[in-house]
C-alpha cells in the first residue's frame, strides 16, 4: 500500500510539472548553455574552478531584481576563490514573454553582469536540476573529477533588504568549502517566482 501512495504522489508531482532533481551529495553534469554573448558557456569552460554558483534567475522576478545586486556581489567575492556564478533563465518565453533571449541580453547590460546569464532554451537543464523557484541556488563543488551538489536553496534569509540579513546562507556555505568543512545548512527553501514551464 505504501508503495501504491508512493507510485501515485510521484505521479501527481510529475502532472504538476515537479521534477525532483538533483539532491546534495549528487554530481551534476555539464551543460551547454547561450549566453547573452551570444557564446556558449559550459562548466568544463573552468578548468581550475573548485566550483560553481549556479543560480536559476530570469528578468522579471521582483524576488530575482532585489537579490541581483547580491548575485553580482558573490561572484565579486568568489569567483577569484574559485567559485564563479553562472545565472540560468529556464523561464520559457512563450509563457513569460518578458524573459526572452533579446530581453536578458538586455537586463544584462543594464545591471552590469559580471558572470554568464545564459539561456535554457527548450527547459532541457532545468529538469535535471529540479529548480523551481527564481532566484534557485544550486552549490556544487568539485572533487576529483565530479561536481557534486554541496548546498540547494536560498541566497540568505531576507529578499527584501541586504542590510537586515541575518543568515547568509550561501556565502556560508561557500566558506565552509573553502575551509574544508560541510555547509550547515546543505539546505533550505528556496523563496521567489515560480519557473514558468509550458502547461
Amino acid at each position: 500500500m505504501k508503495r501504491a501512495s508512493i507510485f501515485l504522489g510521484i505521479l501527481f508531482l510529475a502532472a504538476a510539472g515537479f521534477t525532483q532533481g538533483y539532491q546534495v551529495g549528487d554530481v551534476a553534469g555539464d551543460f551547454r548553455l547561450k549566453n547573452v554573448d551570444g557564446k556558449y558557456v559550459s562548466m568544463s569552460d573552468y578548468p581550475d574552478a573548485k566550483g560553481f554558483i549556479v543560480i536559476f534567475s530570469c528578468n522579471h522576478c521582483p524576488y530575482v531584481v532585489a537579490y541581483e545586486d547580491r548575485m553580482i556581489a558573490l561572484h565579486q567575492e568568489y569567483a577569484a576563490k574559485g567559485f564563479p556564478v553562472i545565472a540560468i533563465n529556464a523561464n520559457d518565453p512563450e509563457v513569460q514573454p518578458q524573459d526572452s533571449y533579446e530581453l536578458m541580453q538586455e537586463r544584462a547590460r543594464e545591471k552590469g553582469f559580471p558572470f554568464p546569464y545564459v539561456f535554457d532554451e527548450g527547459q532541457k537543464v532545468l529538469p535535471l536540476y529540479g529548480a523551481t523557484r527564481t532566484p534557485h541556488v544550486f552549490l556544487l563543488e568539485r572533487v576529483g573529477d565530479e561536481l557534486k551538489v554541496a548546498y540547494i536553496g536560498a541566497i540568505d534569509d531576507n529578499y527584501q533588504d541586504a542590510s537586515q540579513v541575518k543568515e547568509k546562507y550561501l556565502a556560508n556555505a561557500i566558506e565552509a568549502l573553502i575551509k574544508g568543512k560541510r555547509p550547515e545548512p546543505d539546505f533550505t527553501r528556496a523563496i521567489g517566482c515560480t519557473i514558468k514551464k509550458k502547461s
